[in-house]
């Protein structure tokens, strides 16, 4: 009898094997996947500023692409080290550092952005900047603009958000600025207004790591990845023809 009952529990165990395979193979195929979120180290890089004037919240980089958060990176061109390169094609502003490096923020590019080209210098800095439309700006879109035309005051909701990096040439105001936004949509693309924006975190960041004079070149044309970035010549800037 004894002996009848084990051959019969001998023969159901590979049964039970089978069974216990399929429901783990179950379990495995309709278990639903994690889904990741952004990486701790970039939510607290674009986190709240409580510190500010107008105390910044964080920002919502969860739809962003993550090439465009800062990062310093290898980087070969001509430049000297403290030159300020903006790649409008590619959305990426590099801060030129020592032994082939760079400080890269990605940028949102405006309709200003993409009439500049050449060499210029950083003729002012502020913090928490004034907002005033130019007259092309009016006349563009007059039911936006018209009644900031004598300027809007700083503040959470100001175009140039908490910092602005004024762009002169031969000792003019040459309308292009490198400023701040609270819509990280715009990061990496291009956007209807304005000329080169940052997230609020990284313009505060890059504000605080150039001097007044620093040089600044913009590009409208991709370098090949095999060759250094060229230098721009010191008459190669040309004006935005309308703001």
């Amino acid at each position: 009898m004894c002996v009848s009952r084990a051959r019969a529990f001998a023969a159901l165990r590979p049964l039970a094997l089978l069974a216990l395979a399929a429901t783990l193979a179950s379990c495995a195929t309709t278990a639903k996947p994690v889904k990741k979120g952004p990486d701790p180290m970039h939510v607290a890089m674009y986190g709240p500023h409580p510190d500010e004037r107008f105390p910044l919240p964080a920002m919502d980089i969860s739809k962003v692409d993550p090439k465009y958060f800062r990062q310093q990176v290898a980087y070969q061109t001509a430049e000297p080290a403290g030159t300020i390169v903006i790649d409008t094609q590619n959305r990426f502003l590099y801060l030129v550092q020592d032994d082939g490096m760079a400080m890269r923020y990605g940028i949102g590019v405006g309709k200003a952005g993409l009439e500049f080209e050449g060499g210029a210098r950083i003729g002012r800095k502020a913090e928490w900047p004034r907002w005033t439309p130019t007259q092309n700006m009016i006349a563009r879109e007059p039911e936006r603009n018209l009644k900031w035309a004598g300027g809007m005051e700083p503040g959470l909701t100001n175009p140039l958000g908490p910092r602005a990096l004024y762009l002169h040439k031969d000792g003019k105001d040459t309308l292009f600025r490198i400023h701040g936004t609270s819509e990280p949509w715009s990061i990496g693309k291009a956007v209807s207004s304005g000329c080169i924006r940052l997230f609020n975190q990284d313009i505060i960041d890059l504000y605080g790591r150039v001097p007044t004079g620093s040089r600044v070149v913009v590009l409208q044309h991709q370098a090949p990845a095999d060759q250094p970035v060229p230098m721009a010549a010191a008459d190669g800037l040309t004006p935005p023809a309308a703001i």
